[in-house]
């Protein structure tokens, strides 16, 4: 059996596995706590309130900080790695309902996500274990050693267009409701099936427009060489609420924000898994 086929055989098992299934599942509701933070802190931001980092990470550290907040973080943790298994899976053997460049682009879509899920899992563990590091600080200090060596302005420019695009395709994902095929939306009532819509439609977008400015502003830290504005979502929050109206539109944020929380909440049951 060549290399390649046993790794088709070992997604198959995981893909199949009810365990897996049950564990992705609780997942999807961690994912949801954490950006129900998330936009908690997107909402002190806005009102010019002291808050953590603003991003998943400082999400995860926020919640550490509560009662039984350690094992919510470390239950987080193995949901998501459990979500990244699967979707490794998925990139390997999945989405056999699709065709052609259909499947390829949804199989680069499945690699990314565990590529995001294994990221957030491992930060949810350095949480949990008391080390954790700042995200945005990382993210400047690794700008600035790039700005400072050879080539590395145009590695910076290109991470931000990366970035922006990727916040671009989120808005495009969710406006035109293309997450829409991966739920099950036969067993949904109808009023279900709307609020589903509803809430991915506005969650994707939000995430899109937060994505869509750290990746410009990372464009500008090279242009500029300030590693200061590439400190990633966070700096793309702070960013949008000192512009005019700002408080208004990272207060829409968050609210789009909260509402993906919500929607992987409806995910952790009707996601097809």
């Amino acid at each position: 059996m060549s290399a390649v086929s046993r790794a088709e055989s070992t997604a198959t098992r995981a893909a199949n596995s009810s365990g897996l299934e049950a564990l992705t599942r609780a997942g999807f509701i961690g994912y949801g706590i954490v950006h129900l933070l998330f936009a908690w802190l997107a909402l002190q931001i806005a009102f010019g309130k002291p808050a953590a980092e603003g991003d998943q990470s400082g999400a995860l550290m926020t919640l550490a900080e509560q009662p039984l907040g350690t094992f919510l973080v470390i239950a987080i943790a193995v949901g998501l790695l459990a979500m990244s298994i699967w979707q490794l899976s998925e990139a390997i053997i999945g989405h056999r309902d699709e065709r052609g460049k259909h499947r390829v682009f949804e199989r680069i879509a499945s690699a990314f996500r565990t590529i995001v899920y294994a990221y957030f899992a491992w930060t949810a563990w350095k949480v949990f274990k008391g080390s954790p590091s700042s995200t945005a600080d990382t993210q400047q200090q690794k700008t600035q050693d790039l700005l400072a060596s050879g080539g590395g302005r145009a590695v910076v420019i290109i991470a931000g267009l990366a970035l922006a695009g990727l916040g671009i395709g989120l808005v495009v994902y969710g406006v035109k409701k293309k997450f829409a095929k991966h739920l099950k939306t036969g067993e949904m009532s109808p009023q279900t099936r709307k609020t589903a819509l509803r809430l991915g439609a506005a969650g994707y977008s939000a995430k899109g427009v937060a994505y869509g400015i750290a990746g410009v502003l990372f464009v500008v830290a090279a242009a500029t060489y300030d590693p200061a504005k590439a400190r990633g979502l966070d700096a793309a929050l702070e960013t949008l609420r000192d512009q005019a109206y700002g408080a208004i539109l990272l207060t829409l944020i968050a609210v789009g924000i909260a509402a993906f929380a919500l929607f992987c909440f409806l995910q952790s049951k009707y996601r097809k898994v």
